[in-house]
């Protein structure tokens, strides 16, 4: 599928999509041979991208690994303001990989790297609807917030698709909640919750498509197996 090259090069962790307008303004991006415009747009499974002359995803063995991503870590390979990042927890790893989708700040669990654009993108893409299940501890009334966040809902005035709910555990304060959904908007589920009434404290990512965090220590990572890899549809 064709994407404009500002979003593959983000994908792919070369550089933010601002800084990926100067990139190829500057005529560091080729498409197939010609020097790229600013807003053409390349199939990965199509064309030839290359950055600086290399090809987009660094070429080579595609590497995936499973990071448990602990509070306090933003989801980018470097920030700003000089916050600790998720990438630094994976350095050691030996290759240069990125983040592929997101979990906020305060939000834990598991995080999904690579080097692989390509596979970003197949991965990412709203057809390939891959389920992501969060474990949620709240504070609230659960009677009432339960038919709220089964029933339809809304985000920035679009429907949602309906998520999966299950109780895990009640207490006198609230509880601890399944929720799987396959969409990535911007703190869906905190934005979620909100709207149900419901304080999240915490909030993990138990699993994607059919990856599980399992006993995975906060802070440490694990390479993907090739069978793995291939349930999740990504060889």
């Amino acid at each position: 599928m064709e994407e404009r090259l500002q979003k593959l090069l983000s994908a792919a962790g070369v550089c933010s999509r601002r800084t990926a307008e100067e990139y190829i303004a500057a005529g560091r991006v080729r498409v197939n041979g010609c020097v790229a415009r600013v807003g053409e747009k390349a199939d990965l499974e199509r064309d030839s991208v290359l950055v600086d002359g290399k090809p987009l995803g660094g070429g080579g063995e595609r590497v995936w690994l499973m990071l448990h991503k602990p509070r306090g870590y933003v989801t980018t390979l470097s920030d700003e303001k000089g916050r600790r990042t998720a990438a630094e927890l994976v350095a050691d790893c030996g290759i240069r990989v990125w983040p592929v989708g997101r979990l906020d700040l305060n939000s834990e669990g598991l995080l999904l790297f690579t080097n692989d654009g390509e596979g970003t993108n197949r991965l990412l893409h709203p057809s390939h609807e891959v389920e992501k299940e969060y474990h949620v501890t709240v504070e609230g009334d659960l009677s009432a917030a339960l038919p709220v966040l089964s029933g339809p809902l809304e985000l920035d005035g679009q429907p949602l698709a309906p998520a999966g709910i299950r109780v895990i555990k009640k207490t006198a304060e609230g509880g601890i909640l399944s929720v799987v959904i396959h969409e990535g908007k911007n703190r869906q589920v905190r934005r979620m919750c909100a709207l149900a009434g419901l304080e999240v404290r915490r909030l993990v990512r138990v699993r994607e498509g059919s990856l599980g965090l399992g006993r995975l220590a906060p802070g440490r990572w694990r390479f993907l197996s090739p069978g793995e890899l291939r349930d999740m549809g990504i060889f």
